[in-house]
């Protein structure tokens, strides 16, 4: 109990009796910094909707203000890594000889792998490397990885022109490219679910963001962004674990939605349903995840 509080008490005065908890429940006080509800920390994350755009566009402009090409290595980044991967992969290794249009389905891969790895490993980093902001100013913390997964869906968004024009030396536009947009959008959900879950998991153990890299590499192996997961013989369990994968899924679904090479019969079955519940599952389990430990971050 307070010294203001307590010669009262003392004296026989009205709070005489009452313990620290029933005066700040009488006084209407609050713990510093305690987690708020989960409807109120909704509510405070959007009415910070404008602070996370905005500093999700500086932050995508101050990363390229060094380099004298600037933001065009948004698309050239993905680019190279497509032509050091077809090197390897299609005139070398020949995954690709019975998949039409390879550069297409090789690039398609690419960018949308690349906007998971990029935004899980700035979703890590998020909290650890912002410490600093952390602990200056009151603000809702899953601001800084949903920030941090906006930019890299700027990102994409800058790479879908290249892309795009990439896919018209394979087909003309068609109907299915509308469905490009909620392909997208369940994808974003998904990468900012997995991005606050690795927040938070980074802000304790900080070697993770050492460790991202191995883990992203091997689930790149596994999600057929390189070669055609159809053209590979495994067991029956594997393909069903390949098929599911939640990256093959997001691929599987932009290829069919951009290439008229791919079909729907060679989709994986309910592709659909999981890429939905995907987004549901990690989306909704990765907030409510970062949001249990709000009032822990920046101590320590």
């Amino acid at each position: 109990m307070s010294e203001h509080i307590r010669p009262a008490a003392v004296a026989g005065g009205p709070d005489q009796g009452l313990s620290p908890a029933q005066l700040a429940a009488k006084y209407g006080l609050s713990v510093s910094g305690a987690r708020p509800s989960l409807p109120a920390y909704v509510r405070q994350l959007w009415s910070r909707r404008h602070f996370i755009v905005a500093y999700a566009t500086a932050r995508l402009t101050a990363m390229y203000t060094k380099a004298k090409l600037g933001q065009l290595w948004q698309v050239m980044t993905p680019l190279l890594n497509c032509a050091v991967y077809y090197l390897i992969f299609g005139i070398l290794l020949q995954t690709g000889k019975n998949t039409p249009h390879f550069v297409q389905f090789l690039c398609i891969g690419v960018f949308i792998f690349t906007f998971t790895q990029n935004a899980v490993m700035a979703g890590t980093r998020s909290i650890a490397d912002n410490l600093g902001l952390v602990r200056a100013l009151h603000f809702p913390r899953a601001c800084l990885p949903i920030s941090f997964t906006i930019i890299q869906l700027q990102q994409l968004l800058f790479s879908m022109i290249v892309l795009l024009g990439i896919v018209l030396f394979a087909n003309l536009p068609m109907a299915s490219w509308a469905l490009v947009l909620p392909v997208l959008v369940l994808q974003f959900v998904f990468n900012a679910g997995l991005a606050l879950a690795l927040a938070r998991v980074g802000a304790k153990v900080t070697d993770t963001a050492q460790l991202m890299p191995f883990i992203l590499r091997t689930w790149m192996y596994a999600s057929g962004v390189m070669f055609n997961i159809a053209d590979i013989h495994v067991p029956a369990w594997s393909r069903t674990l390949l098929d599911v994968n939640p990256i093959a899924v997001y691929i599987d679904l932009m290829r069919f939605s951009l290439l008229g090479s791919v079909h729907s019969d060679v989709l994986p079955p309910h592709v659909w349903a999981w890429a939905v519940g995907w987004a549901v599952v990690v989306g909704l389990g990765g907030f409510v995840y970062f949001w249990k430990a709000e009032e822990e971050y920046g101590r320590g």
